[in-house]
């Protein structure tokens, strides 16, 4: 039977985790990371906390080896989790979520949504820094939002 699932996502760590942000995310569901994490300990305080960790590949992580996309489904939505900007969009997935840009960005194009939730070291454009919730309801509904740190 579905739950109610609470998603922490975060991006563009860079060898930096703010001493508020596991405090704000640990009572998350899961925690997914969209890549460049850039050195392994970075990754230490994240994976202390309760919450599984899902981390994709960016193109400043030359000490890992993840997958550089990964599709995971959530109370029956389809999300794709990958660190570049996407060239080429799945219709079939609920949204695609990616790093790199160091800004929030939320597109849709051809009915999926492209989600950016900005970066945690080094925001661009005028934003700050960012991660950002993704909650699934048990039905499926689900919702997106931005949260400085």
């Amino acid at each position: 039977m579905p739950t109610d699932l609470v998603i922490a996502v975060i991006s563009d760590t860079h060898n930096r985790v703010p001493d508020s942000l596991p405090s704000r995310i640990k009572s998350a569901d899961e925690i997914w990371h969209l890549g460049d994490v850039c050195r392994p300990e970075t990754l230490d305080t994240l994976s202390a906390l309760p919450p599984e960790l899902t981390v994709v590949q960016g193109n400043c992580d030359p000490y890992f080896n993840w997958e550089e996309r990964i599709t995971l489904e959530r109370n029956g939505r389809r999300f794709r989790l990958q660190h570049m900007p996407p060239t080429i969009i799945d219709s079939s997935l609920t949204a695609l979520l990616f790093g790199h840009l160091h800004h929030p960005i939320r597109e849709s194009e051809n009915g999926v949504l492209t989600l950016n939730p900005g970066a945690v070291t080094g925001p661009r454009h005028g934003s700050k820094s960012s991660f950002a919730w993704l909650k699934i309801a048990a039905t499926g509904s689900w919702t997106w939002d931005v949260q400085t740190i």
